[in-house]
Order: structure tokens, then C-alpha cells, then sequence
């Protein structure tokens, strides 16, 4: 029996819901990355979307794609150039594949234990919970807490509902409050618009900065997050399937940004907080990825040509309700370490690490892993599974 057999897409009315469970993290950071670096927006989104279609069709899973983080914030923060954001996800594309095939992440993979990558978990629910709270939720004042709390009721509502799924709901009465309260003056957003590859490829010294500017904060994370943590919770929502190995997610991460680049994408990974959005609102297949790929297309072919109008079209609240519910599902996956104090202490405090110090990513994962091995006859180790 062939693995695509085994483990067939669905398209259901679940997987539509579970589709668009991610969206309050990457839509924010793709439409600010185009904003701020000023790359082709339906480029970009037409990349995101494929990349998205290629990662459900290869996993048969809710694995999708997300925007590199530390490189995204770093993007925005600083108005970086296209082509210095493509070196970045060049270089970051190398490395993973050398790691993956020289048995470093197989490495890491038996070194760090569990508790370690639950704090690297704790740490993104934390960053993630802050984001939604600080910078979506009170957008558009008082209408806008009404509209965020409006959608956090239909969420809680619909949650057990198998007839009417709660993420379709939430995005519908956000284009529907967009549709009631878009501005008499703003452009619309729609109409076509084709990609348009990049005009140069990076210089020597763009590499160089990207080097240190962008892949050396991101690595950490990435290994943390994308990787480690990512087998992770595959293996906590999907128990019956056999075990993805860190060499195959680092593979397809790798590939994934030496495709991206070329083309004018955004520099991606798979990320634990992306399948558990998905998960979490209904989606079980690769299906969910393959249809949010495909909306990321068609918004890139059509919708984009204004990034800001686009982003009109999801109202900061909605974004930030999906990105709250999101963040609370990575959180609560640190459950599993409670029945031991001293791995839960560690978990919680590599999960503030992570969220809080700077380079905190890096130092949660290597500094915990230490304090580990120095408590080993006391701490619990459980294994990744």
C-alpha cells in the first residue's frame, strides 16, 4: 500500500476550517514583510501558496508553511532589501540540509529532552499570545474588542461543532464587518496581477550581512521551533502514524527556502504552532494545506495588488482572535510535563527564556539542555517521541 493511499487528503468541510487555523500568524508577518522590504507582493503570496500545496501533498498532513520569524521581525523592523531577505533564506536553506545530512539534527534530536523542546513551545505560545494581545486584539478600539470578543464566543461555541465550522465562521464575519466598514476613498483589492520575478540575485557582501544578520538569530529558533519541536507535535496529535524524523523536516525546510528565493518568496519553515492551529480548528489531512495553498495563490493572482487593502480584508481582531487561539493550543501542550515538577520548572523557564532574552531561542535550547545534564538523576528525561 502506497503511503498516499494509507493516508488519503480530505477536502471536507473541516479541512476548509482547519485551513485558514494559521492565518493570524502569517498573514501579518507576509503582508508587513512586503510592505517593509517593498518585493513583489503576488509574488510572494503565489510562492507561500505553493509551497503550502507541496508541504500537505509531501506530509499527508496539517503541515504547513510559515514565515521565518526572527527573519521576518528582523525584515520589517529594519526595511531590509528583497535581495538581502533571499540571502538570508539561502543561507538558512543550506545549513538545515547540512545538518540534516550529517546527522546534526538526528543529534540534537536524542540530546535535548523533551522538557527543553515544551519550553521552546511555552516560549512561541508566549510570543504569540503577546503579539495578539499588544498589536491585533485592540485594533479598531472599542468595535474592535467587541468584534475580537464576538469571534472568541463563535470559537468557543462552535468548538465540538462537526456541522459548522468555527474558523469559517470567524473569517466570514471578519470580511463581513470589512465589507460594512471599508472606507469610501481606499482601493479595492482585487484584480490580476502576475508575479514578477527578482531582478537580480544577491551580492558577496549581502550574503555576508544576511549571515549574520538574519540566519544566525534564526537558526536557533528554527532548530528549536521548526524542527525539533515540529516532530514533536506531529507525534502528540497524530500517535498512529509513524514518527516523522528530523532529517526529513530539515530536508524539506532546506529545500523549501533554495525554491523560495529564486522566485521571489518569503524564506519559510514548518512550525508546531501551524499544525496546531490547523488541528485545532478540524483540520486531520494534508488536505488543509493543499486548500490554504491554493487560497494563497488565488489571493496572490488577484487580491494582493494593494497589500494594505488586502490585509483590510481581515480585520486586525479576527487575525488576532485566531493567533490568541493558536497560542493558548501551543501552550497547553506543556501539560504533559506536569506530572514532573522539576521538568515542568524547566520547561516554563525555557519557555520564558525563549519569549523574553534576547537570543532567548538559542539560549533556552543549549542552556536547558546543560541545566538537564546537570540535574540528570533528578530530572525525568523522557525521550522525544
Amino acid at each position: 500500500m502506497t503511503h498516499a493511499s494509507r493516508f488519503p487528503l480530505s477536502f471536507s468541510r473541516h479541512e476548509f476550517a482547519g485551513a485558514f487555523g494559521d492565518l493570524g500568524t502569517d498573514l501579518p508577518l507576509l503582508v508587513g514583510v512586503v510592505i517593509a522590504t517593498g518585493m513583489d507582493a503576488p509574488a510572494a503570496f503565489v510562492v507561500f501558496g505553493l509551497l503550502q500545496i507541496l508541504s500537505g501533498l509531501a506530509y499527508r498532513l496539517p503541515m504547513p508553511v510559515q514565515p521565518l520569524k526572527a527573519m521576518a521581525a528582523i525584515a520589517i523592523a529594519g526595511k531590509l532589501a528583497p535581495t538581502l531577505l533571499a540571502a538570508g533564506g539561502l543561507i538558512v536553506g543550506v545549513t538545515m540540509l547540512i545538518l540534516a545530512h550529517t546527522g546534526a539534527l538526528a543529534w540534537l534530536a536524542r540530546t535535548v529532552p523533551k522538557a527543553v523542546v515544551r519550553g521552546i513551545q511555552v516560549g512561541l505560545g508566549l510570543q504569540l499570545l503577546t503579539l495578539a494581545v499588544t498589536r491585533f486584539l485592540p485594533q479598531n478600539g472599542t468595535t474592535g474588542w467587541i468584534l475580537a470578543g464576538t469571534a472568541l464566543a463563535l470559537i468557543l461555541l462552535l468548538r465540538n461543532n462537526h456541522h459548522v465550522p468555527a474558523a469559517l465562521v470567524v473569517l466570514a464575519l471578519g470580511v463581513g464587518y470589512a465589507g460594512v466598514t471599508w472606507p469610501p476613498k481606499a482601493p479595492a483589492p482585487w484584480g490580476l496581477h502576475l508575479p514578477a520575478l527578482p531582478d537580480r540575485w544577491p551580492t558577496g557582501d549581502e550574503f555576508a550581512r544576511a549571515a549574520l544578520l538574519l540566519a544566525l538569530p534564526q537558526i536557533a529558533l528554527s532548530l528549536g521551533n521548526s524542527v525539533l519541536a515540529t516532530r514533536q507535535v506531529v507525534t502528540d496529535f497524530f500517535p498512529e502514524r509513524e514518527p516523522l524524523s528530523v532529517r526529513r523536516i530539515g530536508t524539506t525546510y532546506g529545500l523549501m527556502n533554495l525554491f523560495a528565493a529564486p522566485l521571489g518568496g518569503l524564506p519559510v519553515c514548518h512550525g508546531s504552532g501551524g499544525i496546531a492551529g490547523h488541528y485545532f480548528f478540524g483540520a486531520r489531512t494534508g488536505g488543509s494545506a493543499v486548500i490554504y495553498g491554493t487560497a494563497l495563490v488565488t489571493a496572490g493572482l488577484f487580491l494582493v495588488g494593494d497589500p494594505a487593502a488586502f490585509q483590510r480584508l481581515v480585520p486586525g481582531p479576527i487575525l488576532g482572535t485566531l493567533l490568541l487561539v493558536e497560542a493558548v493550543t501551543v501552550l497547553l501542550l506543556v501539560r504533559d510535563q506536569w506530572h514532573a515538577p522539576l521538568a515542568f520548572l524547566l520547561a516554563i523557564a525555557c519557555g520564558l527564556t525563549a519569549a523574553f532574552v534576547p537570543y532567548g531561542y538559542a539560549v533556552a535550547l543549549g542552556g536547558g539542555t546543560l541545566v538537564a545534564v546537570a540535574l540528570r538523576r533528578r530530572l525525568p528525561m523522557p525521550a522525544l517521541a
